[in-house]
């Protein structure tokens, strides 16, 4: 059989059968998706995704406000549904709006500059006067999370790459400009638009400092109908309700309402610009707050059912599975092996040498990237108190991966006004203590410190160091000090108070020391003291005079707590031991502490001794219990003595924890103590073992640790306390 050509009138009907069916199945509207703010209420617009991914719902381009520039990005770089479930779950939500690492990460003078004094209290000193810092959160664990959450660790994500187009928003807070971001770091415009004035520190970017784009358009619809010519648009509004007005009291409470009147007024002026073929999902999020980020799960849950609920209409955007698959595979992160490293760069530095944060990276060139391990180096980085942020890059080089660690050092550094105070209120009276020093840190290349500090109150002291590290990588160090201090000490007797006594010392000392990794420290030195003991007040029963003594000191101090206060985990150990001289005795002071928790169930218990092992030590150098968790049932000091004992066992209940910004657990707790001493200073008719019991409520506040308790002993006594502050 022979065949014939076609007629060509048939090849050209054929060809233009083929065409118009090849373009009915690209002719389709074209789609914008905007996910508007609204805090943890964002993770809402993950239900909407996988609604979408159902019905086989392709979008042109993306924009995003807040968390929903959080869940926009992450969708827009690769991320699945329900791997941002998977992501948001792993994720410590809790732990998340808290810059530093965990207590016992931290360098060993940041622990105790943060034990002396407030660290929400940092304020910097300069040419230009006072400067405060930018927010209560300045946003390290949030940027590193936003860093693992697109998978910058294999390569700096850049918007303009990616094969979605997405826009992101925020706002300029010294012009009230509204930004949008189309290219550049993905990461940094994410960070950017997550930024609550008041609560997230503003990011630096081009001379600019940007906050929250809520502020200006928190639901960006005018943005997607620019960038890809939406003909359809899903706008997803999460809200961001107001508050009540009976919960509004505090400064940051104000500033969210604030917050949320001036998005709630634009959210108003983009929905009115929706049109009869855009889709508007408002999913029904009531009694979930912004502050909700545990809640995630069931927020998304919600998001889903709201699209659900709108799925006819969804599903007209519908494209057939293979069309879809393309569209996604385009867009889907690939998975990649670990990028080698092959060098590590420092970003240049103002006054940080660059060694203090290279002696933290256990990176290796030459090795495959562990990001994991480097962002638990980049937040010990963190911990040593000088930065604002410390970040890293990947960046492709000549065909060789560099990692270049970005630390930006904080800009109301590097010198310092800090304040603590700590109020006491007992049935045996009160004290009330107020401190403020200077800090001037690198005063030289090995990062030399000079800390000028005063006390006023029941303890008043002048006292100044100098910390010099002897090597760039700070491992050992030179301190020498100078204080003089002015105390009160009583003395009591069968429960009363008979007499008070003033000791005034002086004291200087010089010592030579080490850091033990991030154990702790150990010092060995000199010290000489002057003490005038005098009656103040009362009988005299004590010897008075003034004393001098001269003599080595040394001093190990290790502190593995996982928080400041209200630890949950970890364990401490100090031993501090005098041997003066010219003197007839020497002290010895050693304590260990240690904490578990079961459950919600923190348990917890102490054990110290101090005595002389030569002779005795005099009434003014005597060690004293009493007060609020040292021998609590007993007013503070009370007992005086020489060949002490104490021990201390405590278990405590978590009640809850405090919302995002606020770190720690509300506690009810009960303290069993006991204590023996060798020689009895005051009190001298109680001997052999005492003991108190303590029910306590306490939780960690923006001015410290605050605790309300009732102690009682067998041996005859009680108390009743108030304390707030710095211990």
């Amino acid at each position: 059989m022979t065949l014939r050509p076609l007629p060509s009138r048939l090849l050209i009907f054929l060809l233009l059968l083929l065409l118009a069916g090849g373009g009915a199945a690209s002719d389709r509207p074209r789609v914008g998706l905007v996910l508007g703010g609204g805090g943890a209420r964002g993770a809402a617009h993950i239900g909407v995704l996988e609604v979408l991914e159902r019905l086989r719902v392709p979008v042109d381009c993306v924009a995003g406000t807040s968390m929903g520039a959080l869940v926009a990005g992450a969708w827009a770089a690769g991320i699945s549904p329900a791997q941002m479930r998977q992501e948001m779950a792993r994720a410590d939500w809790a732990d998340m709006f808290q810059d530093n690492p965990e207590f016992s990460e931290l360098s060993y003078r940041n622990k105790r500059l943060s034990q002396r004094f407030l660290p929400g209290s940092e304020v910097g000193i300069g040419k230009d006067g006072l400067r405060a810092p930018p927010g209560v959160v300045l946003g390290e664990k949030i940027k590193l999370f936003l860093n693992s959450l697109v998978h910058a660790n294999l390569g700096e994500r850049e918007m303009q790459q990616l094969t979605l187009p997405l826009s992101i928003i925020a706002t300029d807070i010294g012009t009230g400009e509204r930004v949008v971001f189309r290219e550049g770091s993905l990461t940094s415009a994410m960070r950017a638009s997550m930024s609550v004035p008041g609560l997230l520190a503003p990011l630096a970017y081009q001379g600019r400092k940007l906050v929250d784009g809520g502020l200006v358009d928190n639901v960006p619809i005018q943005e997607v109908r620019e960038r890809c010519g939406a003909d359809v648009v899903i706008a997803v509004n999460v809200g961001s309700p107001l508050l009540r007005t009976e919960d509004i009291g505090s400064l940051l409470t104000v500033t969210a309402q604030m917050v949320n009147i001036l998005t709630e007024q634009n959210v108003s002026r983009s929905l009115a610009t929706l049109t009869a073929a855009d889709i508007l999902i408002t999913p029904d999020l009531q009694g979930i707050s912004a502050a909700d980020f545990e809640r995630h799960a069931e927020t998304a849950d919600r998001g889903r059912t709201a699209a659900e609920a709108l799925a006819a209409r969804l599903q007209a955007l519908s494209v057939p599975p293979t069309q879809y698959a393309q569209w996604w595979a385009r867009i889907a992160a690939r998975e990649r092996p670990r990028p080698r490293v092959d060098a590590i760069e420092i970003a240049e530095l103002n006054h940080v040498n660059p060694e203090a944060v290279r002696r933290h990276l256990r990176q290796q060139p030459g090795e495959p990237l562990d990001s994991e391990q480097l962002e638990r180096d980049l937040l010990r980085a963190f911990g040593d108190g000088w930065y604002q942020q410390v970040d890293y890059t990947l960046l492709s080089v000549r065909e060789r991966n560099v990692l270049r660690v970005t630390p930006l050092e904080k800009a109301w550094g590097p010198d310092y006004l800090r304040f603590g105070f700590s109020l006491l209120a007992a049935r045996e009276g009160g004290t009330f203590d107020l401190r403020a020093a200077y800090h001037k840190s690198w005063l030289n290349s090995l990062g030399a410190e000079f800390l000028l500090g005063a006390q006023i109150g029941s303890t008043t002291g002048l006292g100044a160091e100098l910390y010099q590290p002897l090597d760039p990588a700070q491992r050992f160090f030179v301190r020498p000090t100078l204080s003089v201090q002015n105390r009160l000490s009583p003395l009591y007797q069968d429960d009363t108070k008979l007499a008070e006594y003033r000791a005034s010392s002086r004291h200087a000392e010089f010592s030579f020391g080490t850091h033990a990794g991030r154990l702790g420290q150990a010092r060995l030195g000199w010290l000489q003291k002057r003490t005038d003991f005098s009656l103040d007040t009362g009988l005299p029963f004590f010897p008075t005079g003034t004393s001098s003594t001269r003599g080595l000191l040394l001093d190990v101090d290790v502190d593995q707590f996982n928080r400041l206060y209200f630890p949950s985990a970890g364990w401490a150990a100090q031993l501090r031991y005098f041997a003066p001289q010219n003197a007839s005795f020497s002290r010895l002071d050693m304590a260990a502490r240690g904490v578990h928790t079961v459950g919600r169930y923190v348990l917890g218990g102490e054990l110290a001794y101090t005595a002389s092992p030569k002779g005795r030590l005099p009434t003014y150098d005597a060690k004293s219990l009493g007060g609020f968790l040292n021998m609590s049932a007993f007013a503070k000091d009370q007992l005086l003595g020489d060949d002490v004992v104490y021990a201390q066992m405590r278990a405590e209940r978590i009640l809850g924890t405090f919302p995002v910004g606020l770190r720690g657990d509300l506690r009810v707790g009960l303290a069993l103590e006991a204590a023996r001493r060798g020689l009895a200073f005051s009190e001298t008719r109680r001997s052999g073992w005492l003991n108190s019991m303590a029910v306590y409520l306490g939780g960690e506040t923006p001015f410290g640790p605050a605790y309300l308790g009732y102690a009682y002993s067998t041996n005859g006594t009680w108390n009743a306390y108030f304390f707030l502050g710095t211990p």
